[in-house]
């Protein structure tokens, strides 16, 4: 069989992405070589343009072109939806249920894979809260074992701040990501969460 090295490299390229195989790559793959070069001049540039103007927001932590995202500068930060990542701030959001900010930590704890407080934004949740006199935390990561154990330690954390700390409802079914959740099934979580 011809072997094309730049085909096989444009190939384990798009391979790189989350839940892309084989198949999918190489239909990426031929997708471009098919096409004009200005598409895949297009295509890069747009990939580089993300990569130079997309940053974190300095406040939630999610994904924003300015130094203060939207939500965060336009909404009250007296109740906060902790998050795991930034995917799950659009999940939520498509929900049309939540009005307050979020803070997106940037992963879950998880000792097998050397992940402890330190390595996620726990400590600027804790910095947040006491700035903003924030009355409510809504614990929203994924009803798993890691987003259950992030959930907990947070929650016993934030107990000496007399903040309300609130879980998500079940309906988010356990082992899910929110982002996979429908509308209506997060909406439903929030309105029904409950005090941990």
């Amino acid at each position: 069989m011809n072997q094309i090295e730049a085909l096989e490299e444009l190939v384990c390229a798009f391979r790189t992405l989350p839940g892309v195989g084989l198949k999918t790559a190489q239909r990426y793959a031929y997708k471009v070589i098919n096409s004009e070069k200005s598409y895949a001049e297009n295509f890069s540039h747009v990939i580089l343009q993300a990569k130079e103007k997309i940053g974190f927001c300095k406040e939630c932590g999610d994904f924003t072109d300015k130094e203060v995202c939207d939500i965060c500068s336009q909404r009250n930060p007296k109740t906060i939806c902790v998050v795991k990542e930034p995917k799950d701030v659009v999940a939520i959001e498509k929900s049309k249920s939540f009005s307050g900010v979020y803070h997106v930590l940037h992963g879950t704890l998880n000792p097998l894979e050397n992940r402890g407080p330190n390595d996620i934004r726990i400590k600027e949740l804790l910095e947040r809260i006491q700035k903003n006199g924030t009355e409510e935390v809504i614990m929203a990561t994924n009803p798993d074992v890691e987003g259950d154990a992030t959930a907990m330690y947070i929650a016993k954390l934030l107990k000496p701040f007399g903040v309300k700390v609130t879980r998500l409802a079940q309906g988010v079914s356990m082992g899910s990501e929110l982002e996979y959740a429908d509308e209506v099934t997060l909406a439903r979580a929030i309105e029904a969460r409950r005090e941990i």
